[in-house]
């Protein structure tokens, strides 16, 4: 068994163990962004402040480096840095699961830099600008597979998607341990659980809605039996990600309603107003919640100032929405002006 990590106590997380890790949707999926100092460079302190803020807020598990934390935009050195910070900053009480993408021989060199740096296991993102056959899907994440002795999530989205064969033929590597949807197919989905299904090949594969704000589509995905999802607002607004958590995994569509129109669908109106928001609104967000987390890189921009005073009054009013339902909110958490920034926790850690 291979031994990624030990936490404080000496205990080892290890990535055998990620698929029952994260089988069970104990809290919502944190996504988390890279932050830049006034300089540009990655300011590490930082992001294990926002690591260790997610985990104590109720994070099931923490995928560093990916597309909310712009993966594309990171140096391999960066990337690597940035892991080693997340597996600092959980200390063995979540998993850690690092991205890894482009083309083959790249993303097996993200992989064996997120192995040396303690991850739990790989999300592999699609292929870099090349659309390819079902054939060569299957080759390019059979070899990132075989890189590593790390457990690997392979990304549904854009120019990497799957035919069920192929998913049930990934589903047979024993590394391969599930599959994150961003396309948003529900045909294609249904088809694809059916087909794992009915092949006998395993029963513990796990499926995640990777769809941007997968909140909106949740009711959608669990109809498929799909409790697994990503949640960027996590990062900015843990209190609603984790109301909305509960609600949806609880069936308490009342709760499940009013936050979908009190804010997810506003949210995501928001989102549609520019390109590229689907990151950098979030990184908007965290910044309204009192952590400089910097800037986006080139070619992603900054939000409008509108439309960062939008997303202040959607996070207010969906704090609102949930003192006024009483449910676990705002109230639940330190404000913002209360809590330590960056420095003072690294030099209390």
């Amino acid at each position: 068994m291979h031994i990624c990590a030990c936490n404080a106590q000496g205990e080892p997380v290890t990535s055998a163990a990620l698929a029952v890790r994260l089988a069970v949707p104990s809290g919502p999926l944190f996504f988390p962004v890279t932050p830049y100092g006034p300089d540009g460079a990655v300011d590490l302190d930082t992001y294990r402040t926002h690591v260790r803020r997610g985990v104590e807020a109720g994070a099931a598990a923490v995928f560093a480096c990916c597309g909310t934390g712009e993966f594309h935009a990171l140096t391999p050195e960066e990337f690597e840095a940035c892991v080693a910070a997340a597996v600092e900053a959980t200390d063995g009480r979540v998993p850690v699961v690092a991205g890894a993408g482009y083309g083959t021989a790249l993303a097996v060199h993200y992989a064996r830099a997120a192995e040396r740096a303690g991850a739990d296991g790989l999300l592999a993102m699609p292929p870099y600008l090349v659309v390819a056959g079902q054939e060569g899907l299957l080759r390019h994440y059979t070899e990132l597979a075989e890189a590593t002795s790390l457990d690997l999530v392979v990304y549904q989205r854009d120019n990497a998607v799957f035919t069920p064969e192929t998913v049930v033929a990934l589903a047979r590597h024993p590394k391969v341990i599930g599959l994150k949807d961003g396309l948003g197919d529900l045909d294609l989905m249904q088809r694809t659980v059916s087909a794992v299904r009915a092949s006998g090949v395993r029963d513990d594969f796990l499926y995640f809605n990777g769809l941007p704000t997968a909140e909106l589509t949740m009711p959608a995905y669990r109809g498929l039996g799909i409790t697994l999802y990503s949640s960027a607002v996590f990062c900015f607004a843990p209190e609603i990600a984790q109301a909305f958590h509960k609600a949806v995994n609880g069936g308490d569509d009342t709760t499940v309603n009013a936050l979908l129109d009190g804010f997810y669908r506003p949210l995501v109106e928001l989102r549609n107003q520019g390109r590229g928001y689907a990151v950098a609104l979030v990184k908007a967000g965290v910044r309204l919640r009192g952590l400089d987390v910097g800037e986006v890189r080139p070619p992603l921009h900054e939000p409008t100032e509108e439309h960062i005073k939008r997303l202040a009054e959607l996070i207010e009013a969906a704090g609102e929405l949930l003192d006024a339902a009483d449910l676990p909110g705002a109230a639940d958490l330190p404000d913002a002006a209360d809590l330590p920034d960056a420095a003072s926790e690294e030099q209390g850690a």
